[in-house]
């Protein structure tokens, strides 16, 4: 993969007086590592999105802070608005490349399964990313996971059925399912959950009904002339 360059700026800003940054379209952030001081900064929105959407949280990028020289980091987290989903602020990880981190690498599952194919099943996704551990340059985007062992309804793809690439080690139970498939539903099984669905929705309207009876009305609750 290509080397990913966020320029960034340094921050004085603290707390409510970063609302100008975001109006700004800069999204405030900060910077923090195992034995590194912390620095406050910001970023260009757009720019920002950009090389999020090509690095993940599992990709290095190089932080290049005003003048300084570039700083390799993770995309940490992330904190969203609430309503417009947009990031409100950064937390990134400055990396040691002689230092093994943890992490989580998205799975990217792959080829076709017999299961779902010929006998019309429904892939089931257990499992989307998974923790890890290594040095910073052993990082990949994502891991692969080939789907085409799923030949029946029996078959099941564990964490240690993944093969890791060299110099990750996956820290999650090798016991886990991470993907499966099951079969379709019958004709049977689809007509008895809309009977299901029906039922509950004319219970819910007679429910709406009886309580609209019990309930006084307006013109009852009023207290009568004297």
């Amino acid at each position: 993969m290509d080397v990913l360059t966020l320029p960034a700026q340094p921050r004085a800003e603290l707390g409510k007086t970063v609302d100008h940054l975001r109006r700004q379209h800069r999204i405030p952030a900060v910077v923090y590592g195992h034995g590194v001081p912390s620095q406050t900064i910001s970023v260009d929105e757009r720019v920002f999105q950009k090389i999020y959407r090509q690095a993940g949280s599992s990709s290095l990028v190089d932080l290049v802070i005003g003048e300084q020289g570039p700083t390799k980091v993770l995309i940490q987290s992330l904190q969203r608005h609430p309503t417009t989903h947009g990031v409100t602020h950064i937390d990134f990880y400055q990396v040691k490349m002689t230092e093994k981190i943890e992490t989580e690498i998205e799975l990217h599952f792959v080829g076709e399964s017999a299961a779902v194919k010929e006998s019309g099943g429904i892939f089931i996704r257990t499992i989307d990313k998974v923790k890890v551990e290594c040095l910073p340059g052993d990082l990949v985007p994502s891991i692969d996971v080939d789907v085409s062992v799923l030949k029946t309804f029996e078959d099941r793809i564990h964490i240690s059925d993944i093969v890791a690439p060299k110099g990750i080690t996956i820290m999650e139970k090798s016991e886990d399912v991470v993907a499966s498939v099951t079969p379709p539903r019958s004709e049977e099984e689809i007509a008895a959950l809309s009977e299901k669905v029906e039922e509950n929705v004319e219970a819910v309207e007679v429910e709406k009904k009886e309580k609209a009876v019990e309930e006084p009305t307006e013109e009852e609750t009023k207290p009568s002339a004297t």
